[in-house]
């Protein structure tokens, strides 16, 4: 199970996800950042430094947010 990244980041593209990632599986894309979930280890240091909250465990992804699970995954077929 990976960690998702959700509305939040759509207007806040901070970054410092990306910084922290051992693994370096989130990348940038147009309007938010992605979180590849065939290389998420699930180590939660995204999850811990995101300023505006929208990373979430696969699981614990608010109802209203769970399209974002879908477009992350989506995100890294299309590469």
């Amino acid at each position: 199970m990976a960690f998702v990244i959700t509305s939040p980041c759509e207007t806040e593209k901070a970054g410092e996800c990306v910084e922290v990632c051992p693994v370096d599986c989130i990348e940038e894309g147009k309007d938010m950042f992605y979180i590849d979930p065939d290389i998420c280890i699930d180590c939660g240091a995204c999850e811990a430094v995101c300023p505006v909250e929208a990373i979430y465990m696969e699981d614990e992804v608010p109802e209203e947010e769970t399209k974002y699970i879908e477009l992350n995954r989506k995100f890294f077929q299309e590469e």
